[in-house]
């Protein structure tokens, strides 16, 4: 069982893997993640916890790992494994982003049907939630447009 979700966000390639690299930063975009860390930098190998909005922490590892363009998480209990696969590529001027989400382990056929349907649910906010901060993030003023000079707060 695999779901997906797919998004385009109006931003280069390169700002959003600079997101999902600040994995303690994850919380800022993604609704169902309270916390997040890694024990160490954001490649393969990389132990973590992942603590979802509702629910216990789990520990996480770094699966796969390609800059600008991917990344893999795992989350696992005993006997039972959530994969977490983010891709990014560049698409009509910004990027196409897709999540993907399956479960594995001898438990997966007991804990994988409740995991979906919170999944389901979550995935498609998410989605919505990491375009708005990307685009909000990148936010430039247009060509042709000035910036124009901060204004100074009178002294107080």
């Amino acid at each position: 069982m695999q779901i997906e979700e797919s998004i385009h966000i109006a931003v280069p390639p390169t700002v959003v893997d600079q997101i999902w690299s600040e994995v303690d930063r994850w919380h800022q975009w993604d609704p169902d993640t309270k916390q997040a860390r890694l024990n160490g930098p954001f490649a393969v190998g990389t132990h973590g916890r992942i603590v979802p909005s509702k629910g216990m922490g789990i520990p996480m590892l770094v699966t796969e790992r390609s800059a600008g363009r991917s990344f893999t998480v795992e989350g696992y209990i005993p006997l039972f494994r959530i994969h977490f696969e983010h891709t990014v590529v560049a698409a009509d001027g910004g990027s196409e982003v897709v999540h993907r989400v399956w479960f594995t382990g001898a438990l997966a056929f007991l804990f994988g049907p409740g995991v979906a349907r919170q999944v389901r649910d979550g995935l498609p906010r998410t989605m919505r939630s990491l375009k708005a901060y990307a685009e909000k993030r990148n936010k430039t003023p247009h060509d042709g447009e000035a910036a124009g000079p901060a204004r100074q707060q009178p002294d107080r």
